[in-house]
């Protein structure tokens, strides 16, 4: 109930001011203990993904912490893990405001933010300031790492070693994120011309940085929902040839599909929230069948409740991520998907 009403107060606003104003002052607000009126309690679930043993199967995806500032902050509302970023080699400021739109009737949420961020080094000092308290109690922080929007794609790969030679020491993982429809001809890195030599580089780095500091950092490559199956598969045999750890299923979608009547979905950018759901879902089983286990899957887009967040897992994920849902239903969503994961999981045993 607090929470909705905070809601309609955040939803008469512009989104991006809300998102500013949440993100500005989460940080009292939780050394406060403010936050406990809208969370529900901490879920243990101990889940061993990529190597790495996640306090629980809920994540936040990125895009919500884009500068790494409040990592303790938004892991004490419950996560297992927070997915930073994206960051990008230099800062940047994304693309022209208005650039962020509620679809409410449906749950949605458009967005084309265009990888706004501070830059790789300054998002790298905030995370290692806001993430230490999150750390200690073991939660887990992945850092999204994705081209700058002016570098032409044949020069993706130099931009991505340049994110993983100041990121490596930092990441509990790295995200690959190849598949965002905000920044120009970003999705092409998809396609067959590019996927496999930029995959290969990505584990080249990946090799000599592991010779160089003595630890291996996992990786997962974040793919979009709007591939065709065939694709779909392809990019999973190019992710266990160059020995990904993980996918990441998916991105946000160009698809207007079942929105179109709504006026706000004629803008740019890509949609998420529960009209996403079918569609990601749908490549996470595509996935799943596929790989057989070879890696596993990071499911995100459309888990607005704690019954598609078990769905997920159903289909063949192995952690679930929300965003959309965590706006449209508060922190209480953090607690109720992962404890009904959690649940799900001791059934099958």
């Amino acid at each position: 109930m607090l929470y909705e009403i905070a809601r309609a107060c955040l939803f008469k606003m512009d989104p991006e001011t809300a998102h500013g104003l949440i993100m500005g002052n989460i940080d009292w607000a939780v050394a406060l203990g403010l936050t406990k009126l809208v969370t529900g309690p901490d879920v243990s679930h101990p889940v061993k993904v990529m190597g790495l043993t996640f306090p629980n199967a809920v994540g936040l995806a990125a895009g919500m912490d884009k500068q790494a500032a409040h990592v303790s902050s938004i892991g004490a509302l419950g996560f297992g893990h927070i997915e930073v970023g994206t960051l990008t080699p230099e800062p940047q400021p994304g693309n022209p405001k208005p650039r962020l739109w509620r679809l409410i009737p449906a749950q949605g949420i458009v967005n084309y933010m265009g990888f706004n961020n501070v830059g790789v080094e300054k998002g790298l000092q905030n995370l290692r300031q806001s993430a230490v308290k999150y750390r200690k109690k073991g939660g887990i922080v992945g850092v999204n790492i994705g081209k700058q929007t002016v570098t032409p794609l044949e020069n993706a790969l130099d931009d991505y070693r340049i994110l993983m030679q100041k990121s490596y020491n930092d990441a509990d993982y790295l995200a690959i994120d190849i598949s965002c429809p905000n920044t120009t001809n970003l999705t092409r890195l998809q396609d067959d011309d590019y996927l496999y030599a930029l995959t290969q580089g990505i584990a080249d780095e990946r090799k000599a940085l592991e010779d160089k500091y003595g630890k291996y950092v996992p990786i997962t490559v974040k793919i979009g929902p709007d591939l065709t199956d065939d694709a779909v598969r392809a990019s999973a045999d190019v992710f266990v040839k160059c020995g990904m750890d993980a996918v990441t299923a998916t991105n946000t979608t160009r698809s207007r599909e079942g929105v179109e009547h709504l006026e706000k979905s004629k803008n740019p950018g890509g949609l998420s929230g529960l009209p996403l759901f079918e569609k990601s879902t749908h490549v996470l089983r595509v996935l799943s069948e596929h790989l057989k286990g070879e890696l596993p899957i990071i499911a995100s887009g459309g888990v607005m409740s704690a019954e598609l967040a078990v769905e997920k897992m159903k289909a063949g994920a192995s952690l679930v991520q929300i965003y959309s849902g965590f706006i449209y239903r508060g922190p209480v969503l953090i607690s109720e998907a992962a404890q009904a994961i959690k649940d799900w999981s001791a059934s099958k045993k």
